[in-house]
C-alpha cells in the first residue's frame, strides 16, 4: 500500500517528460515511504498527454488525470489534492529544477510538522527571475507572517488531511504554508538543491512572479478573516 503520492502538474512539457519518468521512477527505488506518482495534465496542447499515458502504461506507480482545458497551476495542484488517497502527498514541478531525491530530506521532518517545504539553495535562475521572486516573497511575508523565505519552491510535502482542507483559488499555490497555519498546523522550511531548466519553457513571467502575487495577498487577507476553523470535541 502506498504511503506517499507525488503530484506532478504538467503543462506543455513534452520535452521533459522522459526525464521526469526516469528520475521519479529512480526515486521510488530509494524513497523512504512507498511512493506513487500522479500526473495532472493541465490542458496541454503539445504531446504531453500522449507521453503521460504511455508512461502510466509502462509503470504501475504512475497514474494521471487530465483537464479539458488549461486551468493554471493552482487548479492542477488542487485537483491533485482532491485525488490523492495516501496519508502524505508531495508536489514537484515537471521542469525538474528540483530533485525528487530531496523528498527524502523533507520526509525526515514531516512527522512533527504538517507541511515541510524546500528552500532553493544557490538558485540557478536569471537575475530578473531571482530578484522578482525575492521581492514577491518579501511582500507575501509582510502580509501573511508565515516566516517562509521561498514559498515558490516546487518541492513540498504535506499531510493529506491538511491539504484537502485548503480552500484553493487561483494563485493560492504561493500561500500553501500560510494556509496550513490557518489550520493551526506546523510548518518548516528545509534547504534543497536547485538546477537550471534543461528543456521546455518557463510558464511564468514578471506579472506572475511579482504583480500577480501582490494582488493575491489581498485575496489571502480576505480569506484569513473569513476562514472557518473548528475541532470536533465529541460525536456519536
Amino acid at each position: 500500500m502506498y504511503e506517499f503520492t507525488i503530484i506532478v502538474p504538467v503543462y506543455n512539457e513534452e520535452d521533459n517528460l522522459q526525464r521526469v519518468e526516469q528520475e521519479l521512477l529512480a526515486y521510488t527505488k530509494i524513497a523512504t515511504k512507498k511512493t506513487a506518482i500522479l500526473f495532472v495534465n493541465d490542458g496541454s496542447v503539445d504531446k504531453s498527454e500522449q507521453f503521460i499515458k504511455e508512461i502510466c502504461e509502462r509503470n504501475e506507480v504512475f497514474d494521471y488525470i487530465s483537464f479539458k482545458e488549461n486551468r493554471g497551476l493552482s487548479a492542477a495542484i488542487k485537483a491533485g489534492f482532491d485525488h490523492v488517497s495516501t496519508q502524505l502527498l508531495g508536489y514537484i514541478d515537471s521542469d525538474l529544477q528540483t530533485s525528487p531525491e530531496d523528498f527524502n530530506v523533507l520526509l525526515e521532518h514531516i512527522g512533527e510538522y504538517d507541511l515541510v517545504t524546500g528552500v532553493r539553495a544557490d538558485r540557478k535562475d536569471s537575475f530578473v527571475k531571482n530578484m522578482s521572486s525575492r521581492i514577491a516573497n518579501g511582500i507575501r511575508r509582510a502580509f501573511t507572517h508565515d516566516g517562509m523565505d521561498d514559498t515558490g519552491c516546487p518541492l513540498k510535502v504535506i499531510k493529506t488531511d491538511y491539504a484537502k482542507r485548503i480552500p484553493m483559488f487561483k494563485g493560492l499555490h504561493r500561500f500553501l504554508p500560510a494556509m496550513i497555519l490557518l489550520q493551526n498546523g506546523k510548518i518548516l522550511q528545509v534547504p534543497v538543491r536547485h538546477f537550471p531548466r534543461i528543456a521546455g519553457k518557463a510558464k511564468f513571467g514578471l506579472w506572475n512572479r511579482l504583480l500577480g502575487p501582490l494582488m493575491d495577498c489581498f485575496a489571502y487577507l480576505w480569506m484569513k478573516k473569513k476562514y472557518i476553523n473548528y475541532e470536533v470535541k465529541q460525536k456519536e
